[in-house]
C-alpha cells in the first residue's frame, strides 16, 4: 500500500477584509506519496501561499482536511503545530534564512537544539552528516559571508534535512540564485528524492516544475491542472 504523506481534502481558507470575505482556497484536494517530487504552481492571487502556510503547519484551513503523516494538523494545538514543524517538516526558504554570525555547521544543528533527546554529540554528528549529504563536506567552519549563494541554499537545505523529516517544503528555493546555481541546486534536490526523500517545491517558474516528477496548478484558490513531468535532468557538480 502506498503511504501518503500528505492527504488534502476539500480544503477551504476564508479571510475576513473588513465586510469582505476572501476565498483563497476553494475545495482543494490532493495527495502526495511518500517519495514523490511535486512542484506547486500558481500567479499572485492563485492561493499558492496560502496553500503553503497551511502544508507548513504555518495556519490551519477554514474547513477541510490536512493530513500529513497520518496526523491531522487542524486539529492541533500551537505547541503541537510547532513540533509538527520541527519533527515532519524540513523549510527551505527563497532568501536562505541562514545565522549571519554562525558557522555552515552552527547553522545545521540549530533544529536539533529543540530536541531534548539528541545529546551535543549526536547533534554535531547529525549536521556534519547533513553537509556532507549536499556536498559541503570541506565548508563547515564557514560563516554564510564566506559562501556562495548555491553554498548558503546547500547549508539551508542541510538545515531543513538534519531532523530527517519526512517532507522537505521548499518555497521559491531558487528564486535568489544564478541560472547555473539554480540548475546545481534543482540537481541537488533531484538526488535527495531518488534517495527517497519527498520533496514539495512551490514555484511560479515553469521551468523550474520541470525538474519534478509532477505538477500541480492553482487559479483563483483552486486546482486547474495536476499532470506528471518527465522529470528533466539537472546538472550536478
Amino acid at each position: 500500500m502506498e503511504n501518503k504523506i500528505i492527504r488534502i481534502a476539500s480544503l477551504e481558507r476564508e479571510f475576513s477584509v473588513g465586510i469582505e470575505t476572501i476565498h483563497a482556497l476553494k475545495g482543494v484536494s490532493f495527495d502526495v506519496l511518500e517519495g514523490e517530487f511535486v512542484t506547486i504552481m500558481g500567479a499572485s492571487g492563485s492561493g499558492k501561499s496560502t496553500l503553503l502556510n497551511i502544508l507548513g503547519a504555518l495556519d490551519r484551513p477554514s474547513a477541510g482536511d490536512y493530513l500529513l503523516d497520518g496526523t491531522n494538523v487542524g486539529t492541533l494545538t500551537k505547541d503541537q503545530l510547532a513540533g509538527i514543524r520541527n519533527r515532519k517538516i524540513g523549510f527551505v526558504f527563497q532568501s536562505f534564512n541562514l545565522l549571519a554570525r554562525t558557522s555552515a555547521l552552527e547553522n545545521v544543528e540549530l533544529p536539533l537544539m529543540y530536541n531534548a533527546k539528541v545529546s551535543p554529540r549526536e547533534r554535531r554528528e547529525m549536521a556534519c552528516q547533513a553537509l556532507e549529504t549536499v556536498g559541503l563536506a570541506d565548508r563547515m567552519g564557514h560563516a554564510p559571508n564566506q559562501l556562495s549563494g548555491g553554498q548558503q541554499q546547500r547549508v539551508a537545505i542541510a538545515r531543513a534535512l538534519v531532523n530527517d523529516p519526512v517532507m522537505v517544503l521548499a518555497d521559491e528555493a531558487t528564486g535568489n540564485l544564478d541560472s547555473k546555481t539554480t540548475l546545481d541546486i534543482m540537481g541537488l534536490f533531484q538526488k535527495l528524492n531518488s534517495e527517497g526523500k519527498t520533496i514539495v517545491f512551490v514555484t511560479h517558474e515553469n521551468e523550474i516544475a520541470e525538474y519534478s516528477n509532477r505538477t500541480i496548478v492553482l487559479k483563483d484558490g483552486e486546482i486547474v491542472k495536476d499532470y506528471t513531468n518527465q522529470g528533466r535532468q539537472a546538472i550536478l557538480d
